[in-house]
């Protein structure tokens, strides 16, 4: 069984970039619900909800890919 290593590492990209998403993702999200009579409350929640969604979606390409690169080798 061989490993496909620029999977795995593309895999591994996904998730480094998934990681500051979801700490930003809520800070935002609790940021707009602390200021909730700002006129900017709703697209601040929206932005914040699109950083969690983001984070989920690279989260589950990263691992898919980690796992596409450890088991299904060269092909």
């Amino acid at each position: 069984m061989a490993t496909n290593k620029t999977l795995l590492v593309k895999g591994i990209r996904y998730l480094a970039f998934s990681l500051p998403l979801m700490f930003i993702g809520p800070s935002i999200i609790h940021s707009s619900f602390k200021n909730q009579g700002h006129p900017f409350y709703i697209p601040i929640l929206g932005l914040g909800v699109i950083f969690c969604i983001g984070s989920m979606f690279l989260m589950f390409r990263g691992i898919q890919t980690m796992i596409k690169g450890l088991f299904d080798g060269d092909e």
